[in-house]
């Protein structure tokens, strides 16, 4: 078709010829050769690029049975395969790697977490996902549709910037539970929570003409329980009038309240506004994500918290907090011990949380606390008493007998 999806779809398949090295072009041999396998030969030998003529679902036919029909294309000897069993799969690979120019090495980087920088674009459907992604790169990379469930698989997608590595991931739209109908979206859904946990760094894409639904404030949460570094942007910001920017911006305060240690931005992915102005939140929420976070300093701040507000009492006993160091990055995971810490209420925890995120200035990331008792040393030892002591015992209470 020339309108619609099919378009955008051809756009996409054209931009992958013009990037490869060699083509694949995969035919059925159960259809046998049909006029639309004409028309993309025809296309792909005006290209003059490396190629192989695949005819898949040859299972339970004979191969030179399979192949014959396709010898009218006009194109070199078919190779049969067999894709659901892996039949001939294996030496396709290999003829198709021995046309391939030799892989250009690029220098080892560092494992230090710094080489790369993942990001999840994620959000509701037809939020303008794909849109965002498109104007990051500068180019037209993945379908862009005003149709709700048009990217059904997270697409990773490298690409540099000011010679820095990145990857985005462009994610399927999560809806409600209750409208998710199809098997093909359940997986959607799963794949976009693995992408989640993937990244580095998740842009929630929210819509600014819809405001905050509850399944934003659903997707928000579990982006907080993964303990990604996040970014807020609300999406299509430009086609509202001033009142109805400010109830939208009362609205995102009052329902996403607990996502208070990330920024917001507010942009156009269509026309490109505020979209520059993520880069500089991306690199402040990966590297706080990423700090490195001394003994020294952590103790010292906990012990200015507990001075500060004490923990309550816990069966007239006083919750004692020891020290601290960091467990952990992405997100930054504060280890924290004493004794009867599993007694400690979730408000103490929250404050500590807090305290901690105010004194070293953390933006951007969730902070997480472990609480570890330590176990008492002399549990389940009996003193053994000696000689000297066991005599001394029977005088005392022979002494009490004789007082009684």
């Amino acid at each position: 078709e020339d309108q619609g999806i099919d378009s955008l779809m051809e756009q996409q398949v054209r931009l992958a010829i013009d990037e490869a090295d060699h083509i694949l072009f995969m035919t059925d041999a159960r259809d046998g050769c049909t006029h639309g396998d004409g028309a993309i030969a025809d296309f792909l030998r005006r290209l003059g690029k490396p190629m192989t003529l695949v005819v898949n679902k040859s299972d339970g036919m004979d191969a030179a049975i399979a192949a014959a029909d396709f010898y009218t294309l006009g194109l070199d000897e078919p190779v049969t395969i067999a894709a659901t069993h892996g039949r001939g799969v294996k030496n396709l690979i290999n003829n198709v790697l021995k046309t391939l120019p030799e892989p250009i090495v690029e220098e080892e980087q560092d494992d230090d977490g710094k080489s790369e920088i993942k990001i999840a674009v994620v959000g509701r459907p037809n939020v303008g996902k794909s849109t965002l992604i498109n104007r990051i790169i500068g180019e037209e990379r993945v379908v862009a549709f005003d149709k709700p469930g048009t990217t059904r698989d997270s697409i990773f997608i490298p690409f540099q910037r000011d010679e820095k590595h990145y990857t985005l991931i462009d994610t399927a739209g999560v809806r409600r539970r209750s409208r998710i109908n199809e098997a093909i979206e359940k997986f959607s859904v799963i794949k976009t929570l693995q992408a989640i946990e993937a990244a580095n760094v998740v842009i929630l894409v929210l819509d600014a003409s819809e405001g905050v639904t509850e399944q934003d404030a659903s997707l928000a949460g579990h982006i907080l329980e993964s303990g990604r570094a996040l970014i807020v942007s609300v999406n299509k910001w430009d086609g509202l009038a001033p009142d109805e920017k400010e109830t939208v911006k009362s609205g995102l305060q009052r329902k996403l309240k607990f996502l208070d240690f990330a920024k917001w931005r507010f942009i156009s992915a269509l026309h490109g506004s505020g979209v520059g102005n993520l880069w500089g939140l991306i690199h402040e929420a990966y590297e706080n994500a990423m700090r490195n976070l001394s003994t020294s300093d952590l103790t010292r701040i906990l012990e200015q918290a507990v001075f500060d507000h004490q923990p309550p009492l816990v069966k007239g006993r006083r919750v004692k907090l020891r020290y601290a160091h960091q467990g952990g990055k992405n997100p930054p995971i504060i280890v924290i011990h004493g004794n009867q810490t599993d007694s400690l209420p979730d408000s103490y925890k929250r404050y500590l949380i807090n305290y901690f995120r105010q004194t070293l200035d953390i933006k951007g990331t969730p902070i997480r606390i472990e609480l570890k008792t330590g176990g008492n040393p002399f549990a389940g030892r009996k003193n053994k008493l000696t000689a000297r002591q066991m005599n001394k015992r029977k005088r005392l209470k022979q002494y009490v007998k004789k007082k009684r």
